[in-house]
Parts: C-alpha cells; sequence; structure tokens
C-alpha cells in the first residue's frame, strides 16, 4: 500500500513540475521574441550570438524564481485567484528586472511599450494554464480523506479552517484519543492521511512514529517547544547526535549585518516613496482636520518601549475608553483610514522608526504593553518574540492575518527567529508586496473582541 502512495506522490511532483516548466518556458519564449523582434536590433552589437541565449536564460531564471517564491507553481496548493495573484506579480517583479538589464546594456532607457505588450500576453498565457492546470490536477488528483486525531482540546476552529479548501481536504471524521491506540491505529486505515491535533507531547510521538513507520501522511500543528527545536544547530563531534539550541535569539554579527541593511534600505525607501507619504498625510489632514501621524508606545527587543509613527487611521481620542485591536466593522476607523489600512499605507512613518533604530525592516510586529500583559496571562510564552527587535513586516504578517490567535502569531514569530538568516529577510521583504492587496490579511478581529484571544469580550 505505501508503495502506491509513494509513486501516485512520484507522479504528483512529476506532473506539478511539467506544469510549472511550462508556464515558465511560455512566459520566456514570449521575452525572447519581443527582445529578437525589438530591442536586440535597437542596441549596437551588444554582445556575441550566445549572449542573446544567456539573456533569455536569465529571464527564465528569474521569472522561475519570483514564481516560486510567490507560490504561483504550486499548483493544487494555492486558490486559482491566488495562484492568479502570485504570478502576475511574479511576471511583473522579472518584466521590471528585465527592462532595467536592458536598460544597463544599450547605456539609456528604451520604449517599455513592448514589455507593457508582452506583459499582457503573459497574462492571457498565465491564465490559461491556470485553467489547464488545475483541471489535470483536478483530474487526477481529489482532495485528501483525513482523519482528526485530538485529545481534551476540540478541534472544531482547526476543522473550519481545513474545510475552506475543500478542494485539498476533506476531513471525514475525528476520533478522540480515548478510544485507545489500537482503535485509533485500526481507525487510521480508512483515511488518506491524519491530522494529529494538539495532544501531549508523549502521546503525539507515539502517533507520529506510527504514522512514519507505515508511511501514513501526518498533519500536526507544533507546540513552541518544536519551533525552537526547528532552529537548533546539529553537532556531530561524537556519535551520539546532539542538537545545540542557543536561546539568545541572533548573533553580534547577525545583528550587524541585519542593522546596515535596515539603514540602506530604510533610507532608500523613505526617499522613493516621500510623494506617497505627502499624498496620504495630506489625505488624513483633509479628511477630519485632525492631526496626521499617531504615535504610540510599543515594545521592541528585551521589552524595550518606544514610540511607533503611524499616520492616523483613526478618529481622535478613539481610544479614550481603552486599547484593543481594531474590529472588522469598527466605527473608529476613518474613510481614509479604511484605505491605508487595506494597503498598509499607515504603516510607511514607521520607515523613520526602523532608520532610527527602534524597528528592523523584518521582526515580530510590536505589540502595546497592556495587550502583551492579556496575552500573557494565557500564554507565558508570549515574551519570547521580544528576543529580537520588532519588524515592520514578518513572518507573521506574511503568513498570518491581523486576527490570527495569539498563540500562532507566537509560533510563526518564533519561526522566525530560530530560523534568521539575510536570505529569508530579503524574502519576507518580497512576499510582504504580496499581501498588500489581500483584504483577509488586514480584516480585524470580530466586534466583540479587544484583542486577538477568542474568548475576549467587551
Amino acid at each position: 500500500m505505501s508503495g502506491k502512495i509513494s509513486k501516485r506522490e512520484d507522479y504528483k511532483r512529476l506532473i506539478i513540475f511539467c506544469m510549472a516548466i511550462m508556464i515558465v518556458l511560455a512566459q520566456t519564449a514570449v521575452f525572447a521574441y519581443v527582445w529578437y523582434d525589438y530591442y536586440r536590433a535597437l542596441i549596437f552589437e551588444p554582445f556575441w550570438r550566445k549572449g542573446n541565449w544567456v539573456l533569455i536564460a536569465i529571464y527564465g531564471v528569474i521569472n522561475f524564481m519570483f514564481s516560486h517564491m510567490y507560490g504561483g507553481l504550486r499548483v493544487g496548493f494555492l486558490k486559482k485567484i491566488d495562484v492568479f495573484y502570485s504570478l502576475t506579480l511574479a511576471m511583473i517583479c522579472t518584466n521590471i528586472f528585465a527592462y532595467l538589464e536592458i536598460t544597463l546594456i544599450n547605456r539609456w532607457f528604451l520604449s517599455p511599450v513592448p514589455i507593457l505588450k508582452m506583459s499582457a500576453v503573459q497574462i492571457v498565457l498565465i491564465l490559461v494554464w491556470i485553467f489547464v492546470s488545475r483541471r489535470v490536477y483536478s483530474h487526477y488528483y481529489h482532495a485528501r480523506n483525513l482523519l482528526v486525531i485530538f485529545g481534551e482540546k476540540d478541534p472544531g476552529e482547526l476543522i473550519g479552517k481545513m474545510n475552506s479548501r475543500s478542494d485539498k481536504y476533506n476531513i471525514c471524521a475525528k476520533v478522540n484519543v480515548d478510544r485507545g491506540e489500537e482503535e485509533v491505529h485500526r481507525i487510521m486505515e480508512d483515511y488518506d492521511g491524519v491530522i494529529i491535533w494538539d495532544l501531549p507531547s508523549q502521546i503525539r510521538n507515539r502517533y507520529l512514529k506510527y504514522c512514519f513507520e507505515h508511511s501514513i501522511r501526518c498533519y500536526l500543528s507544533p507546540k513552541i517547544s518544536d519551533v525552537i527545536l526547528m532552529g537548533s544547530e546539529r553537532i556531530h563531534l561524537f556519535d551520539t547526535p546532539l542538537l545545540l539550541s542557543r536561546n539568545y535569539g541572533l548573533s553580534v554579527e547577525q545583528r550587524a549585518i541585519k542593522r546596515v541593511a535596515d539603514i540602506v534600505l530604510s533610507g532608500c525607501a523613505i526617499v522613493l516613496l516621500s510623494p506617497l507619504m505627502a499624498i496620504c498625510a495630506i489625505a488624513v489632514r483633509l479628511c477630519d482636520k485632525g492631526p496626521v501621524f499617531y504615535t504610540q508606545e510599543r515594545l521592541t527587543r528585551n521589552g524595550k518601549p518606544f514610540r511607533i509613527w503611524k499616520f492616523r487611521s483613526m478618529y481622535v481620542n478613539a481610544e479614550k475608553n481603552g486599547a484593543r485591536l481594531a474590529t472588522r466593522h469598527d466605527s473608529r476607523i476613518t474613510p481614509v483610514g479604511k484605505v491605508l489600512r487595506n494597503l498598509h499605507l499607515d504603516e510607511l512613518p514607521q520607515l523613520f522608526n526602523v532608520f532610527m533604530g527602534d524597528m528592523s525592516m523584518v521582526g515580530p510586529r510590536p505589540e502595546r504593553r497592556e495587550i502583551m500583559k492579556e496575552y500573557e496571562k494565557e500564554i507565558p510564552e508570549f515574551m519570547y518574540r521580544l528576543k529580537v527587535k520588532a519588524g515592520l513586516t514578518g513572518y507573521a504578517q506574511v503568513y498570518g492575518k491581523y486576527n490570527t490567535t495569539p498563540y500562532d502569531k507566537l509560533k510563526l514569530d518564533l519561526f522566525y527567529i530560530e530560523n534568521f538568516s539575510f536570505l529569508l529577510d530579503l524574502k519576507l521583504l518580497f512576499m510582504t508586496v504580496k499581501i498588500f492587496f489581500q483584504k483577509e490579511v488586514s480584516e480585524g478581529v470580530d466586534d466583540k473582541q479587544k484583542n486577538a484571544l477568542k474568548d475576549s469580550e467587551e
């Protein structure tokens, strides 16, 4: 049985890889046509014949990298609209890069009209590819029938989230571990995979080993200790494997490199985005004649307080009755504020916080002291995220939402802290562009909540 499943997975990966290569080659072919038909003739002896092939190959590689990074090539993983958004964004980034490359070769700007026409053709190719690839994928691979194994905590919230992707997951049943391991093992045989949901470590590990032994697909929600272990360093000085978890955040050289990058990136962003920030400031001022900026005390590395800067998106004195997170239908938000929040433009003044050293370009989002104290009542480990500087964007912002639970945000932030690298920072910065126009990312908490804890009440 496991052999058949393994072959099925191999065929699936092969099909996905072939379809991914098809869309990259198709877009690269369009670029090759535009290069040979227009730009090459305008550039005086740019390079030998093989140079044309290298230029086209570079385009294909860059397109593949952006498409892969934004997840557009993962057929069957994202929704169709998300695949279109991801591939279109990847195509735009690649075409901007290609135009700048052509400009450098020519040593001056050429007309961007062929690039724009090329982009329109590529969008049509992307739409056709999405339709065909999803049809092929759906024909051969249906949603997996899954069993949820749970203990004291009810898995209803998880089931609701996974059922929203009925094209990928089909939660057929759930079983409590109180039924006994032998009975649960017998039930597992009727499903394509299992979800191990928030079980005590000792019990969870037994089920995990059983799934590994019998080649059963297994999904599980990691505990905080698991996230810390994922970032551990492997030591092979002896014939006994060891894992080293340093537990002090970033090293001094990592902090130095990160600080230099923050100064350069935030400084360039301030200069480039100054016209946009001026427009935002004028809009906020004209909306209700109130102040343009809103400052508030937040916490950064080691719990150090600082004043965060934002464009004001709420009416003056909106928090006179106490601090709480914005809700989905928050009457405190101004009309201009709604636009700024949906596009995340209210965060732009924090570039000055980054430049001054209070924040970093990438890191956990800074919380208010009173909100932190509320979270710590239920999650004492919530202060773990303060081992690094607060960030303008971060792992939890890219892969979570505004109303993601504090426990899940903590795990996402710890993923970042324990796996930090300069390349990860660059990836998260590029991924931040992807979430700008995704409404669910900036969607507030429920109207009766003061914070993101599910049981908090007004």
